[in-house]
């Protein structure tokens, strides 16, 4: 039986103008999960229910075997928690975070943390208002990382970073999964970092799950076919129609379900196939957004 480090089931939150519909889905132990939506879609607002910041009006939580948000306490031992919106103390300096930390948290590594600082290339004495932005993340990724969580969940751990700066973040959480009973859950909205490191993907929008399976199944079930047809042409039953677009005598179709039957099953109703293409995670995820939106971006 797989063990859930997450598992999220029907949770809602209402807002005045905003709600969080029925959203069901988990993360298991040793994998990583990616989750991904626009902004606004509902990312931060799932997460810091995760976290037990604020509670779910519906629905139920378990983080690491704890009912959330009521054993918020026993959870929060073992998460290591990143958000964008997170501060440090301005006039103080990373080793005064790192002891701070440390007091806290019997599980601190202090060689892990010193591998960490000549890695991200921070100096102890640094004061963190006199870093960058990514010098910042990374200050946070190491005191969250020396000790050593169970489950690591990170909300846009990458916006705002220069490109060596978020390769630096996204390597450092791939190596963090050496020790494969750790479990990731981070949201982003850039689809590059979430196919680099994600072993499963789940899309959000506007508050409700458009769609979660893991990565290979996403990249080898979608296919865009290019057609010869007829200016009124009629499309067979398809499973896993996506999108549709026709002018004159050419038309793609995206499909979220192909399978080694789908050409011939087209090529009987009398339409020619062009060509089979495959997606990238980003068109998926933008297919995905415009099927659930019913329109076109």
């Amino acid at each position: 039986m797989t063990n859930n480090a997450i598992q999220c089931e029907n949770i809602c939150k209402h807002y005045p103008h905003f709600q969080l519909d029925h959203v069901t889905m988990s993360v298991e132990e040793g994998s990583v999960m990616g989750f991904v939506g626009p902004n606004g879609a509902g990312k931060s607002t799932t997460l810091r229910i995760i976290m037990g910041l604020v509670g779910q009006d519906s629905g139920t939580v378990t983080v690491l075997g704890n009912a959330m948000p009521t054993h918020q306490v026993e959870a929060k031992r073992d998460i290591g928690f990143i958000s964008e919106d997170m501060r440090l103390y301005g006039s103080q300096t990373i080793g005064f975070h790192m002891d701070f930390i440390k007091s806290i948290f019997n599980s601190w590594d202090d060689h892990y943390a010193a591998q960490l600082l000549k890695r991200f290339d921070l100096l102890k004495d640094q004061k963190v208002k006199g870093l960058s932005h990514g010098q910042r993340v990374k200050a946070m990724l190491l005191l969250v990382l020396a000790r050593r969580p169970r489950l690591l969940v990170f909300d846009e751990p990458t916006t705002g970073l220069d490109p060596v700066a978020r390769q630096d973040v996204l390597e450092e959480m791939m190596r963090s999964m050496e020790d494969e009973s750790k479990s990731i859950l981070f949201s982003s909205h850039n689809t590059l970092d979430v196919e680099q490191i994600s072993d499963n993907i789940t899309f959000i929008y506007d508050g409700k799950i458009v769609d979660s399976r893991d990565k290979e199944s996403f990249l080898d079930g979608w296919r865009r076919l290019r057609l010869e047809v007829d200016e009124q042409f009629a499309l067979p039953a398809i499973n896993g129609v996506k999108e549709v677009k026709h002018s004159g005598r050419l038309a793609a179709i995206t499909v979220s379900a192909f399978d080694s039957e789908l050409q011939s099953t087209v090529e009987a109703a009398g339409i020619t196939v062009q060509s089979i293409e495959r997606l990238t995670l980003e068109e998926i995820f933008l297919t995905s957004v415009r099927h659930a939106r019913g329109t076109s971006l």
